[in-house]
């Protein structure tokens, strides 16, 4: 079995409501609630799950941009939580962090060059690598771009280009996890696969991980080794990526890969869309028992349903299944029906 690079344990992460360097907060978003998982070396983790689930959240939480609340976060054997911004730097070569916007994620003041050889000189490495050649060089020419465009500025670049530029910034320092904050999705169409083709060579080449956040299934399906599933700052369902796609078992899990289209015409008028119905709860006021349980359709087919809003289903593993990993009360039961 691989060799975890991150562990994360019951994971909490809440903005307060209000207050001020007088005022108290009035209140707590809860983004993440006790949130568990782990990125082997190698290995490409997708994050999935609606605006506002909390993916996001997790991943600034992993590089220390967002606090967390409670909790603990394992960078190999170094624990993360409650360090110091002095004790964090030298952990943070390890760990990297590539953003959603390509426009806003560079200094447009600075030109690539300065980009690049700020994070080298920040962690002391040598702007000259082993065969004397220029490090920045070396970069550009790794992500796919002319190294005679280290003197330009970002915005002389398109979005593709600039993104790639972002991954280089990561590179850098050469880091063992890269948490990719929905890379692509501020893209076109016709540059996402380039930069996902991208990213999947430089793991094949360099052995880096991956948290790999997204809303688009079908690019989370084609780039993930594995697949954690979130609702409302909780874990539901984590499943190798064929598995998950191929035996959802978490209700949210099947609504959410019903909507993804499909290229045939024909199976797609065939499918059977999960119309998910009732209130989503305010993440100020979470619910006692299940937060999925207000708009789940299989809560009246349990014989107790009662359990759902009174008792949090944990994350565990599936009957006959170690890879597999469900938060539901319908429990086995279910499993052994979505897999009939």
């Amino acid at each position: 079995m691989s060799e975890p690079i991150l562990t994360i344990k019951n994971l909490s992460v809440r903005f307060s409501i209000g207050g001020g360097l007088i005022r108290k907060a009035t209140g707590f978003v809860n983004a993440v609630n006790d949130v568990s998982l782990t990125i082997n070396r190698g290995e490409t983790l997708g994050l999935v799950g609606e605006s506002g689930s909390g993916k996001t959240t997790v991943g600034r939480a992993i590089v220390r941009v967002n606090e967390p609340y409670k909790g603990s976060i394992l960078l190999g054997n170094n624990e993360l939580v409650g360090k110091s911004p002095k004790q964090m730097r030298p952990l943070r070569r390890r760990v990297q962090m590539v953003f959603q916007d390509p426009y806003s994620s560079l200094d447009p003041r600075q030109s690539v060059r300065q980009i690049l050889t700020e994070p080298l000189v920040t962690h002391g490495l040598p702007l000259i690598n082993e065969k004397g050649e220029d490090r920045v060089e070396e970069l550009l020419q790794i992500v796919g771009l002319d190294p005679a465009f280290a003197n330009r500025y970002p915005h002389q670049f398109s979005g593709g280009q600039r993104q790639r530029i972002g991954i280089a910034r990561a590179l850098a320092v050469e880091p063992e996890l890269i948490v990719c904050d929905e890379p692509i999705s501020a893209l076109d169409v016709s540059i996402q696969a380039q930069v996902v083709n991208l990213l999947e060579s430089l793991k094949e080449r360099l052995g880096i991980a991956y948290l790999f956040i997204a809303h688009d299934l079908a690019v989370v399906k084609h780039i993930s080794d594995r697949v954690a599933v979130m609702y409302l700052g909780s874990i539901v369902e984590i499943a190798p990526s064929d598995e998950l796609y191929t035996h959802p078992l978490h209700p949210y899990t099947q609504a959410l890969l019903s909507a993804v289209p499909v290229p045939d015409s024909a199976v797609e008028k065939s499918r059977q869309r999960t119309i998910l119905k009732g209130d989503i709860p305010s993440p100020t006021n979470m619910p006692p028992g299940c937060a999925f349980s207000t708009r789940c359709p299989l809560r009246e087919k349990l014989d107790n349903p009662e359990i759902c809003t009174t008792s949090r289903p944990e994350l565990a593993v599936v009957s006959n299944n170690s890879k597999h990993m469900l938060a539901c009360h319908f429990g086995n039961e279910h499993s052994d029906k979505g897999k009939k």
